[in-house]
């Protein structure tokens, strides 16, 4: 805290005793004090010699000097900081330095400050002068003090023996953009782009980065690799700086309930309103509806699409990001570039973060984390197909500066859980190869002879398949829409091709599942019913195959028992006549729908109210029944209560239903006879007709149309029963036949009629009252 003043003149090599400097300013050994015969040099590391290495100020040369050492000074602590702003520490002390020239004697030539000193006093006249920094040696700055002040910092760094001051850039690689630089700490510092960034052409550092998404395995920017182990859609990609931008994926099941594949990728741009999904076979759909690609761009509210033999694209540019999809139907391989040191979003900007964040409910169904667990699969030799997977550690894969880890854990970690098809053994080959491609500009030629990988084309391009369904490979190599394994369970369950049978009143039609249908090698197209012309109709957007008929169509048949009616016609194969199946190309599907026999209700009612029309419902069947009397032959002339039926005046009565199919059944009067009473066991008695013919007893009695149809009538002479009141009831026994298994039409000959061969089925009696 005490000043010490020191004081010195030229003798040629003067050395300072600092003892107290030493205590102040420990890495100096010595302050050293040197008269040249042009100079008087200020060293620090040993007396001046232009032959030796040394840290020295070089100044126009003396008589004598003075050194001083001051205590804090907090107006020198500002000075300096202000002038010199590397320097942060603060000052307990300064050491100033000055000198004389013999023409300015009581003036000083040159102040030296050591670390952050400035020599106090008033203001004094300084001369102009130029002072050399050395340091081993190696002139690193010069001073010219401006109104007799200069500062100069000389802390630096040294590389390949040359000195470098704080701050400088040491080296630099414009096309590795990568540099050396002396850092305030005089330390050399390395930089180069981060391990997201890409060196330019510019030789400035960009964010430039690629995320894969093969199977279930995602394989983020960061070189990590999670599974999707549900059937949801989840985040892939999003941009903090970047508001409404969204990239999305959505994952499905295949061949087996418990593995999960990608299935469709989406990008959202919701200040446009634009969504557009990329599916399997090249597909896209913009907000819905399909588009049509081509390899030359197209610009759809800012987003670029193309589509080659490869895959589509799909491109954007939004605030500084420029970010590029890829979707080959099974791959998604997304680029993004923008500003270095930017971050990302979603899987594949942390793929380690726990799923259910990043899961997207809105775009999902509620049963798709559902977790299903399927039989091993006993072909699978999980020690072979991970040695092909490690193809990725191999010429030629391996002049690939990408890590190939995450890619072989996503290959094996599939193919040891589901068989090796649908392109799956060289699926992850061809991501790690196109992620080469993209991010390190490296070719990987002859690779495909390596892993016997076939050309480059899209697996299964242009192949619509629907949501059930998924694209893949058959045994001989073809490619066809397969049933996704949930949507087929329950149907291969219970061995059915198609839904069950829909029955009306006398139709039927039967729905099958198209994929149901490829499984088992049947071609819907050539399918169709007993009639060869009656075929399948495909429903486009759904791929189901509907077979219709109804009871007198293609072929069907119609059969009867005591209380139904059984439609029954068969689905088959052209050219196949064998009712089971004995290969693989021949199917003979029999359905059929069964009716309850329609009934005919009892009715009774006299001739004063006319007729009577009853509705009648029996299981499927509506219909109804109708007994009317007429006057005349032609049946129009109805007789109603105020008409007057003359004795021995000819009746026409009529039976008629409607609602029945007369193409199936028809309608047979059994029976009609008269009686005195209300019963129609009760009384008198006298037949009309018997076993369904006139009878030959009375001669007046004819009958009409009986079994042809749903309707017959028969006329007969007003008789009155001898001895009895003027009540007269008319009672009739009805029968339907089925047309189809024998004539319905009776044969009448002989005194009372002969029944027809065909067995017929009791409907009802009917009556009806006659007042004379």
């Amino acid at each position: 805290k005490q000043n010490t003043v020191l004081s010195f003149k030229q003798m040629g090599h003067t050395t300072i005793p600092v003892e107290s400097l030493v205590k102040v300013v420990p890495f100096i050994s010595a302050f050293q004090v040197n008269f040249t015969n042009d100079n008087t040099v200020f060293c620090f590391n040993g007396f001046y010699n232009p032959g030796t290495k040394g840290d020295c100020l070089v100044a126009p040369k003396a008589e004598d000097g003075q050194m001083a050492i001051y205590g804090r000074s907090d107006g020198i602590q500002m000075v300096v900081n202000i002038f010199v702003p590397t320097i942060t520490n603060s000052m307990n002390c300064s050491v100033c330095t000055a000198t004389f020239l013999a023409q300015f004697r009581m003036k000083p030539s040159l102040e030296v400050d050591i670390l952050f000193d400035l020599c106090s006093g008033v203001a004094r006249p300084f001369v102009v002068l130029q002072i050399d920094v050395l340091a081993n040696s190696d002139k690193v700055d010069t001073l010219r003090p401006v109104e007799g002040i200069a500062f100069s910092d000389v802390s630096g760094c040294r590389y390949l023996g040359l000195p470098y001051k704080v701050g400088s850039v040491v080296s630099s690689d414009p096309k590795t953009c990568q540099s050396l630089t002396c850092s305030t700490a005089d330390v050399l510092t390395h930089s180069a782009c981060g391990p997201l960034d890409r060196c330019g052409r510019n030789g400035i550092c960009s964010f430039d980065t690629i995320c894969t998404v093969t199977g279930p395995a995602v394989i983020d920017i960061q070189g990590h690799k999670n599974s999707v182990e549900d059937r949801c859609a989840y985040s892939l990609l999003s941009i903090p700086s970047v508001p409404n931008f969204l990239v999305l994926a959505n994952f499905q099941e295949r061949r087996r309930k418990d593995v999960s594949f990608l299935d469709s990728v989406t990008l959202q741009v919701a200040g446009s309103g634009v969504q557009i999904h990329l599916i399997q076979g090249g597909r896209v759909l913009l907000n819905n509806s399909s588009m049509v690609l081509s390899s030359s761009v197209q610009l759809v509210n800012g987003v670029e699409l193309s589509k080659d033999n490869t895959g589509v694209t799909a491109k954007v540019s939004l605030s500084n990001f420029t970010t590029s999809v890829f979707f080959d139907g099974y791959t998604a391989q997304i680029r993004v570039q923008g500003p270095s040191g930017s971050s990302l979003q979603g899987l594949c900007g942390n793929s380690s973060r726990p799923l259910s964040g990043l899961r997207l409910s809105e775009h999902s169904s509620t049963s798709c984390e559902t977790q299903y667990s399927d039989t091993s699969d006993s072909t699978i030799n999980c020690t072979m197909v991970t040695e092909r997977c490690n193809l990725l550690k191999k010429a030629p894969f391996s002049s690939c500066n990408i890590d190939p880890e995450p890619y072989i854990k996503a290959c094996s970690d599939t193919l040891c859980r589901y068989p090796a098809v649908d392109g799956l053994p060289c699926q992850f080959l061809e991501a790690y190869t196109r992620a080469c491609s993209l991010m390190s500009n490296t070719t990987l030629e002859g690779w495909r002879t390596v892993a016997e990988c076939s050309s480059p084309d899209a697996f299964c391009q242009d192949q619509t398949c629907i949501d059930n369904e998924f694209c893949g490979e058959t045994s001989g190599g073809e490619t066809r829409c397969f049933c996704r394994s949930i949507f087929a369970s329950p149907y291969r369950e219970i061995s059915a091709l198609g839904t069950p049978t829909v029955c009306s009143q006398n139709s039927a039609s039967l729905t099958l599942i198209g994929c149901l249908l490829a499984e088992k090698g049947f071609d819907y197209s050539a399918l169709h019913l007993r009639d060869p012309t009656c075929t399948g109709q495909v429903d486009e957007k759904t791929h189901m195959v509907t077979f219709s008929f109804n009871s007198n169509s293609c072929g069907t048949q119609v059969m009867t028992n005591s209380t139904e009616i059984i439609y029954k016609n068969t689905i088959m194969a052209q050219n196949s006549s064998s009712d089971i199946i004995t290969r693989q190309d021949q199917v003979h599907i029999d359905f059929s729908c069964i009716q309850t026999q329609p009934d005919l209700k009892t009715v009774a009612f006299r001739i004063r109210d006319s007729s009577v029309v009853q509705v009648i419902t029996s299981g499927p069947w509506t219909y109804t029944l109708t007994m009317k009397a007429y006057t005349d032959a032609s049946r129009t002339q109805a007789v109603d209560p105020s008409t007057e039926v003359q004795l021995n005046q000819k009746i026409w009565v009529e039976l008629a239903t409607d609602g029945l199919d007369a193409n199936v059944v028809s309608l047979v009067t059994e029976s009609c006879w008269a009686t005195n009473q209300a019963s129609p066991d009760g009384g008198l008695r006298y037949d009309l007709i018997l076993n369904s013919c006139p009878n030959v007893a009375d001669q007046t009695v004819t009958m009409q149309g009986n079994g042809q149809g749903t309707s017959n009538y028969f006329s007969f002479n007003m008789f009155q029963f001898s001895g009895s009141s003027g009540e007269i009831y008319l009672h009739c026994k009805l029968q339907l036949c089925v047309k189809q298994e024998s004539s319905c039409i009776p044969v009448c000959s002989g005194a009372r009629g002969r029944r027809s061969i065909r067995s017929r089925y009791e409907a009802a009696f009917i009556s009806m009252a006659w007042t004379t």
